[in-house]
């Protein structure tokens, strides 16, 4: 069982971050992009439809170069279970002992994976799922049900950045997303939740819901004011073990449609300077972070948006804006995972608010946005789409990417 974590003892030297092997072949990166978005998918030959693993540039069977990766069963069972005491890799060295199983697949290949502590003695049944670990790469992973958390388990706990004790900043608490977000949390175990809220002067609708909860302490933050965000971050940046980064300015039309630049400004300055503001100020004492046990910093999201990845025009500014955003963040992904701090980017389909009341159904709804969060970081994946939109957006999106510009132009 989960226990909340001692305070950090200020005398004692801060440990520096460590990262499992994190060496791949441009193959076995296959298994690592289907982790990120939360799947288990094995090579599959299309000739013999041998499944394989470890991934291989020819078919196993046949010698066949024609391998997909596509989606497997995780049903399997373990043959024989071991627990590792010494290593002389830096990473497993300070996390001894460490638990590893041999299991086989019921689609048919054998795998050494690390076991859950709940796992029963081999032969057993048990559930094979890909995680990415702290350097960001696929590993495997056998659990003893699909309902299995593994921030419970003290090892496999270093694949996920649940939320449970830990202290998180959400950037913008007066949206219904926002508040949403604040809500999820707070069910999901959060020890301590700062809202951040601009113009302080105003009394925001949800204020008096938010404000009686136990974890929240709202504090005055505006993403487009540079003093301000270093401000807060000196205050708090050295204790934040979770950003979720929702602060949007979001209006419709396109280029021809609105005349000056005002708008389209402002949401640069929201979507894509707000980010970089709080990346120069909160990204270092977060990297500084990553090792401190289970208080230690752990993830960075950014709500970002399913225009992100083409541009749909009735809303052309604010998709260049998210686009622009993307980009960013996968810069922030990179600087941050030596440290182990996991950047999650969530492409929500269109959401049920006023900028989006003209959009036809289906939307997704702020406490769905919310929960979708919530299951990311618990699941420690790198990329989210929630909602029926932004699935279906990303399977035209990934098919042909010059097919879907030409639909949305339309």
């Amino acid at each position: 069982m989960l226990e909340l974590p001692k305070r950090k003892n200020p005398v004692l030297r801060t440990r520096l971050p460590t990262l499992p092997p994190a060496a791949r072949s441009r193959i076995a990166l296959g298994l690592t992009a289907a982790a990120a978005l939360g799947r288990f998918e094995l090579q599959q030959c299309r000739d013999c439809g041998t499944v394989q693993y470890p991934p291989r540039e020819a078919c196993q069977g046949c010698l066949s170069i024609r391998l997909e990766w596509k989606p497997q069963s995780p049903e399997a069972e373990l043959l024989a279970a071991t627990v590792l005491h010494h290593s002389n890799d830096l990473f497993f060295r300070e996390r001894l002992p460490w638990r590893l199983g041999l299991v086989r697949l019921d689609c048919g290949p054998t795998v050494v994976a690390h076991l859950h502590e709940r796992v029963a003695p081999a032969p057993s049944r048990v559930i094979v799922a890909a995680k990415l670990d702290r350097a960001g790469q696929a590993v495997l992973v056998a659990l003893p049900d699909k309902e299995a958390n593994m921030a419970e388990d003290r090892q496999l706990r270093e694949f996920t950045c649940d939320p449970k004790f830990r202290k998180v900043l959400v950037t913008d608490g007066k949206t219904a997303l926002g508040q949403a977000i604040v809500k999820a949390l707070a069910a999901a175990g959060a020890d301590l939740i700062w809202v951040g809220y601009a113009e302080p002067w105003k009394k925001f609708a949800g204020f008096d819901e938010l404000k009686p909860l136990p974890q929240v302490t709202l504090l005055p933050l505006d993403v487009t004011d540079s003093k301000n965000v270093r401000e807060v971050a000196a205050e708090i940046g050295g204790k934040v073990d979770i950003l979720v980064n929702n602060a949007e300015y979001h209006r419709t039309y396109g280029i021809s449609n609105r005349p000056g630049v005002d708008t389209a400004r402002a949401e640069m300055d929201v979507n894509y300077f707000g980010l970089l503001r709080l990346a120069q100020e909160f990204g270092p004492a977060m990297r500084s972070r990553g090792a401190d046990g289970l208080a230690s910093a752990t993830a960075w999201v950014n709500l970002l948006s399913i225009y992100a990845l083409a541009n749909f025009p009735p809303h052309g500014t604010f998709s260049a804006s998210k686009a622009a955003a993307h980009s960013l963040a996968q810069c922030l992904r990179a600087e941050l995972r030596p440290a182990g701090v996991r950047v999650i980017n969530v492409f929500p389909g269109p959401i049920d608010d006023e900028w989006n009341q003209l959009l036809p159904p289906p939307k997704i709804t702020p406490a769905a946005l919310a929960n979708a969060v919530v299951k990311a970081l618990q699941e420690g994946v790198e990329d989210g789409y929630p909602g029926d939109v932004a699935q279906e957006w990303l399977a035209r999106w990934r098919d042909n990417p010059k097919a879907l510009e030409k639909e949305l132009s339309t």
